[in-house]
């Protein structure tokens, strides 16, 4: 059967104190919107989004999906029904777009639960630590006999342990009639999703609930809920990068984005932080406290410590970025060393070359970026400033202290500094003159 996924995306998400849509906080720099829909992606024909008013970004997010405007915010029923052109045959499942971390496996869970023909509808349900405020189910005989939001909740309804995840699934039509029939006789005179249940129960239609891991649906409704999703994921990440073959010497100190991508025998030390973007080839070791993001690191590279890659670097095999090194917008060849104290951007640079420290590339005039190329077998020598544009060609030197202005040639050897003038005796003479008035100044 054909399954729609409609994802419940229209809330302004007061609680984050922020003017950003609460769906695009991000949880390992992927947003809470775009998590939910990977998941979808994998396990639903179609995926429709219901917007609130003037929402451009959610919708861009949402691309190349459908998307829907809910114009009144008279709840998650009133929501998910303005879809309801778009359910189309087979099963529709209606889910939260701020409930962002669950997993095609959970999803297909519920699909296959339904799919036994039992239960005209079925639901996702939890058990967290901490039921709180959530939405209490209510079961008899292994099924659903209705859920009960906390603030219409009794203390005995409110003492049940498992709570409404959200996402209901049920036959298009099915879910159509029950969203039109639902009636806004409660607390906060809203149309609630889960009246859905006690509708379904009053045409003898049993609904079954499926168990979800309770990191999977917990909701996302302000910064410190973020920033425990974020966790939950950096523990799916560290697991599963280490379960690909990549050692962590302190896991929780190793910070990951969704896109992150590892060939086995990477090694990780502790306090480095991967942006999006970034990819590692087999054999490379990243040292503590480097931070990486849009890069591409080659095979048994060494990076850091206390290195920074940033966006559109390439380094290919071997090569060593040291302490304090940044590198941006760059190609290093395989074998390239710059160990210390150096910046390199916007730079080509030609295998087997080694940059001394306190190298750096001058790439911004002010109002334009230019290229350093470098190439192969070059030596650079210590606090080197390199002009761009400027090339300096294969197997060149650079003597220390220079600042180069001019392309070097291949072969050759550039010095652009003052030349070095020594005084006989004149430091010790100095040094008495200066002893000699501090003593007359008392």
């Amino acid at each position: 059967m054909p399954a729609t996924a409609i994802i419940l995306a229209a809330g302004l998400g007061t609680r984050m104190k922020s003017a950003l849509p609460k769906t695009l906080h991000k949880i390992a720099g992927r947003t809470m919107l775009r998590h939910l829909l990977a998941s979808c992606e994998s396990v639903f024909d179609r995926i429709v989004v219901v917007l609130g008013p003037d929402m451009d970004a959610v919708r861009q997010e949402a691309a190349p999906h459908t998307c829907v405007v809910q114009h009144e915010r008279l709840g998650t029923a009133h929501a998910a029904l303005q879809a309801v052109d778009h359910f189309g045959d087979g099963e529709v499942a209606v889910l939260y777009a701020d409930s962002p971390l669950i997993r095609p496996e959970t999803l297909r869970a519920m699909l296959d639960r339904r799919a036994q023909g039992d239960a005209g509808l079925g639901l996702l349900a939890f058990r967290p630590a901490d039921p709180a405020r959530y939405g209490r189910v209510v079961t008899d005989n292994g099924y659903v006999e209705r859920i009960v939001e906390w603030a219409d909740a009794c203390a005995s309804e409110r003492a049940i342990g498992l709570c409404n995840a959200g996402v209901l699934c049920a036959s298009a039509p099915d879910m159509a009639r029950w969203l039109r029939a639902v009636r806004a006789d409660n607390a906060k005179g809203e149309f609630y999703l889960t009246d859905t249940v006690s509708l379904a129960r009053a045409e003898n239609a049993r609904a079954a609930a499926v168990e979800a891991p309770a990191d999977e649906v917990a909701g996302v409704n302000s910064r410190v809920e973020l920033a425990a999703a974020e966790a939950v994921v950096q523990g799916w990440l560290r697991v599963a990068a280490m379960d690909a073959g990549v050692t962590m010497i302190d896991p929780n100190s190793v910070f990951l984005q969704a896109d992150t991508a590892f060939e086995p025998d990477v090694t990780i030390e502790p306090n480095v932080v991967f942006g999006p973007g970034v990819s590692v080839a087999s054999g490379a070791i990243i040292r503590a406290h480097s931070h990486l993001e849009g890069c591409t690191i080659g095979p048994d590279c060494i990076i850091g410590p206390f290195a920074r890659i940033r966006p559109g670097t390439v380094l290919e095999h071997d090569v060593h970025i040291g302490n304090f090194v940044e590198v941006k917008a760059s190609t290093l060849a395989a074998g390239v060393k710059a160990s210390h104290l150096t910046y390199l951007g916007d730079a080509t640079v030609g295998e087997a070359t080694n940059i001394g420290a306190g190298t750096i590339t001058c790439n911004y005039d002010g109002v334009f970026k230019h290229r350093t190329t470098i190439g192969a077998n070059a030596f650079i020598g210590s606090n080197v400033a390199l002009v761009a544009p400027v090339t300096v060609g294969d197997g060149a030197s650079i003597a220390a202290g220079s600042v180069i202005t001019e392309d070097v040639a291949p072969g050759a050897l550039a010095l652009a500094r003052g030349r070095q003038v020594q005084k006989p005796g004149r430091a010790t003479e100095m040094l008495a003159k200066l002893k000699a008035k501090r003593k007359g100044l008392g």
